[in-house]
């Protein structure tokens, strides 16, 4: 490692340039990376729901569907808004009521349950269905949104899933840049407290900024990512990689008092990182890589982004981090100051002599938190993360208040069926509880209407060669209890009329969503405990200390994530699976650090008391260091963001990692005590040998 090293310092002007004209290349792939703001889109494909929305696609022209509602407007001027409409591009049909009668002909010879569906007398207004010719989060839906929206007037309100993606879109390339800026802006403040340089604070800030934009421009081989993973993926790598820049930093200072030559110095610094640095990486990676195993695949999308981002910030520490330092190094020298982080003196000590106390505090916090943690709501539906004046939003609430709609699901029937066993299938459907309408081609031909009748252009959109179409107003909002017990009394009918009909929309994918991501919430919990289990046993070759490492962590995340239901507090529904792994893989280096220091002073032949309180000083204020700056790359994000699943993601990572701090500082050292005979069981020997060695 120290010939690596070597070689870092002499190429430290090469790895430089080298490294800002890579730049170049990562800033091109990070805006050509396309941003999926369907979370949706992230569930498995060969599901029902989701192999009906490649059905829509392929026969029927269309992945998205909208409701566009239109209050106070004249017949004339709502038919010359749905041509303008009909113009835009990737609109493929709109349909109202002039799509299968001439406006001569009075609304109310329509057949009753159509005009009542599509009609409110009352507050004067219409609804008409827009149909799109990409799916849901498409570029050229979220286009076709917009532009519908510039040609509307404000008696104007387009619902439905592909509104509420559009907004996303619009608010979270609004905030994001803000996100970083906040995010730097905290970090550099916690740096010039706990560094004693201020120009150390901006080479750190450089070096991890450059590591940040090689994995974000990386994902253009990935294809495309989502915006939650770019959201996140900045803060995210700052937060955790920060420490391995500190510690190079320390390093370096350190042998500096037994090398004269600051390049000899850093050279032994950057093999002394690689060294500590990897290890202790392995476990943030290992958290990471836990999320890829999600069926839900927005875990992989985030799992595998952030397992890059570490892999590059460690690469990105030990190469140009180095070369930073040694080339403003005059620089660094001239802003030196004292630090300001206080010692913590003593504390150590204290909580080794009183750990029986803090024992106590652990038994008594972990039955509520344990309770909370398993209690704390959770929410599925979209736009419950989303500021309620945006235009889907409220265009939603209106479809509501006009409409008593909240929801559209769409039914693909077999060709196969027979049109009275189709009618006996829409009645079926009426009868269940929280359905508005049910209407399909029948809904108008069974009126009497001739077949020649109808457009083609009506025929063509709720009918394709092998399907077709019915769609089914619900009362029901999206994820809720009734509207998925709706779905599921849906499915009871379509299949008893024929196996192959399958049920559609927002709300059935959204109860798959809910049914598969309670199973991923186990299987991630699981992975990321047995996998980083397995790596604390390999690095320490003892049984009970990963048992006791997970643990303390373990209950800082119970308390973390039982907090909101004591707060009243509902969390959106990816919070609940990947806040665990996430917290448990970063900072379960602090207890690790703590234990390695317990383990060589134990082993150099100190009693327990000493071994603890020591091991437990000498680590507190990295401890304090490492959590401070995961605190502040995320939690001034947290409060800024008005997307709630991106606020809620990261003030619980801001949380958890205060309270991991403090459960590695008063628990562990209290478990150690507690457990030392049973912890060095596996280490007597080799202890009594050194205190052998020591005393001859």
């Amino acid at each position: 490692m120290i010939k690596l090293g070597e070689k870092i310092v002499h190429s430290r002007v090469f790895i430089l340039i080298i490294g800002f004209l890579l730049l170049i290349p990562a800033f091109i792939g990070f805006i050509k990376t396309r941003v999926n703001y369907d979370i949706l889109s992230y569930l498995p494909k060969d599901i029902e729901t989701m192999v009906g929305q490649d059905i829509l696609v392929d026969e029927f022209g269309t992945g998205a569907f909208s409701m566009f509602v239109v209050e106070g407007m004249e017949d004339k001027d709502v038919s010359a808004l749905k041509s303008k409409i009909e113009q835009v591009n990737h609109v493929e049909k709109v349909i109202w009521y002039d799509s299968f009668a001439d406006l001569s002909i009075p609304k109310e010879m329509l057949p009753d349950k159509l005009y009542e569906a599509f009609n409110n007398d009352e507050n004067h207004a219409t609804l008409m269905a827009i149909i799109f010719d990409e799916t849901t989060s498409a570029d050229g839906t979220m286009d076709a949104i917009e532009e519908i929206r510039s040609i509307s007037n404000k008696q104007c309100f387009l619902s439905g899933m592909s509104a509420v993606v559009t907004d996303t879109k619009n608010l979270s390339e609004k905030e994001m840049p803000m996100y970083i800026c906040i995010a730097v802006l905290l970090c550099a403040v916690v740096l010039a407290i706990t560094m004693d340089s201020v120009m150390i604070p901006i080479v750190f800030l450089i070096s991890i900024g450059m590591a940040i934009l090689y994995n974000l421009g990386t994902n253009v081989f990935w294809g495309e990512i989502s915006y939650i993973t770019k959201a996140l993926a900045a803060v995210l790598q700052l937060g955790v990689t920060l420490d391995y820049s500190i510690f190079l930093w320390h390093s370096y200072k350190a042998q500096q008092q037994e090398y004269e030559d600051k390049g000899e110095a850093m050279a032994h610094a950057i093999a002394d990182t690689i060294s500590s640095v990897v290890g202790s990486s392995i476990t943030t990676v290992a958290g990471f890589i836990a999320l890829c195993f999600m069926t839900f695949t927005l875990g992989l999308d985030l799992g595998v982004v952030m397992a890059k981002g570490v892999i590059l910030g460690v690469l990105s520490c030990v190469t140009i981090l180095p070369s930073l330092i040694l080339v403003f190094d005059k620089a660094i020298e001239k802003t030196t100051h004292k630090v300001i982080l206080p010692e913590f003196k003593g504390l150590g000590k204290f909580i080794a002599k009183h750990y029986l106390v803090f024992v106590v505090l652990f038994i008594i916090i972990l039955i509520p938190a344990v309770y909370g943690y398993k209690n704390t709501d959770v929410y599925y539906n979209l736009d419950s993360t989303l500021p309620k004046d945006l235009d889907s939003i409220q265009a939603n609430q209106t479809l509501e208040k006009d409409f008593e709609m909240n929801s559209t699901h769409m039914l693909l029937l077999s060709n196969d069926m027979k049109d009275k066993d189709i009618r006996l299938l829409m009645a079926d459907i009426e009868k269940i509880d929280g359905v508005k309408f049910c209407l399909g081609l029948d809904s108008i031909l069974g009126a009497g209407i001739p077949s020649d009748f109808v457009p083609q252009i009506f025929t063509s959109a709720l009918k394709s060669e092998n399907w077709q179409m019915v769609l089914v107003g619900s009362e029901y909002k999206v994820a809720s209890d009734e509207v998925n017990n709706q779905c599921t009394e849906i499915e009871k009918v379509i299949d008893h009329y024929n196996a192959d009909n399958m049920l559609v929309g927002e709300a059935p994918c959204t109860k798959d969503l809910i049914k598969i991501t309670d199973k991923d919430f186990s299987t991630v919990s699981a992975v990321s405990i047995g996998v980083i289990f397995i790596i604390i046993l390999f690095v320490f070759g003892s049984i009970s200390l990963p048992v006791v490492l997970v643990a303390v962590i373990e209950f800082a995340i119970f308390i973390n994530m039982g907090i909101p239901y004591f707060t009243g507090t509902t969390l959106p529904f990816i919070a609940s699976i990947v806040i665990g792994t996430i917290q448990l893989g970063a900072t379960v280096d602090y207890a690790i650090l703590m234990t390695n220091k317990y383990k060589k002073n134990r082993l150099a032949g100190a009693e327990k008391l000493s071994a603890v309180s020591t091991a437990c000083q000498e680590s507190i204020q990295s401890i304090v260091v490492s959590a401070l700056t995961f605190f502040a790359a995320t939690f001034g994000v947290g409060v800024y963001s008005n997307i709630d699943l991106i606020s809620s993601l990261c003030v619980l990572m801001a949380r958890g990692a205060v309270i991991s701090m403090g459960a590695v500082i008063f628990v562990l050292p209290s478990m150690f005590m507690l457990f030392d005979k049973i912890i060095m069981l596996r280490y007597r020997k080799k202890m009594q040998h050194n205190v052998r060695v020591a005393n001859s």
